[in-house]
Formats: structure tokens, C-alpha cells, sequence
């Protein structure tokens, strides 16, 4: 029996992400790159990995992901957002804990413009 996948998009920011979230026991790749490799502050791994500790999965899923666009923490809220979705996809019980922490929406705050006549 093959694993089951889902994909979902996330955004934060100007950052763009597509992840393939798989229920095997697997790593995270991001651009063809270890998740160690890809981002390599601890804080910004912890961002990424949030969600499968707040459902209660943490390693029982493998993510393929694409990023694109922004900063390094751009493209992980948005990482953070795409796996978020799709948890709550592949399991209705995850919708609860991620809903509560605010995962499932996205973060619509991105830098303000800059105003003519102004410094």
C-alpha cells in the first residue's frame, strides 16, 4: 500500500511555498536540500517543524517542499502555513490544536510601503 500525500501552498510575507507532506516516517527537503542545509538557524527549523509537534506527529511524516521568494523567515512561516493546511487535510483531529495556535491562517502582515513626503 503506498503512502498517502498531500499537497498544499502556504504564504507569508513575499514567500511562496508548495509542500508535498507524505504519512511515511521521512525527512524534510526543501529545494532538493536538507531542511539542515536549506535553513540553517535552529530558530527557523523549530518554526518549520512547529506543527508536527503541536499535532503530536513529529517524524511520522516526510515533507517535500518548494520555496520561493522573500527571507529566510518568510519562507518558513510559509513552509510552516503549507504544512499546516496539509495535516489538517490528511487528519480532521489535527484541525483543532493547529486552529487554536493560529497556523491555519495566514499571516497577512507584510512591510508597510513607503509614503511620499515622508522620511
Amino acid at each position: 500500500m503506498a503512502a498517502i500525500t498531500q499537497y498544499a501552498t502556504g504564504k507569508r510575507k513575499s514567500a511562496i511555498a508548495r509542500a508535498w507532506v507524505t504519512a511515511a516516517a521521512g525527512d524534510i527537503v526543501v529545494n532538493e536540500k536538507p531542511l539542515e542545509k536549506a535553513f540553517p538557524r535552529m530558530t527557523l527549523r523549530n518554526v518549520i517543524q512547529f506543527p508536527f509537534e503541536l499535532a503530536g506527529v513529529a517524524g511520522k511524516y516526510s515533507v517535500r517542499a518548494t520555496v520561493y521568494g522573500g527571507g529566510p523567515a518568510g519562507q518558513a512561516g510559509a513552509l510552516r502555513h503549507a504544512i499546516s493546511k496539509a495535516l489538517v487535510v490528511m487528519s480532521a483531529a489535527f484541525r483543532s490544536p493547529l486552529k487554536k495556535e493560529g497556523l491555519l491562517t495566514r499571516d497577512s502582515r507584510v512591510k508597510e510601503r513607503k509614503k511620499y513626503g515622508q522620511k
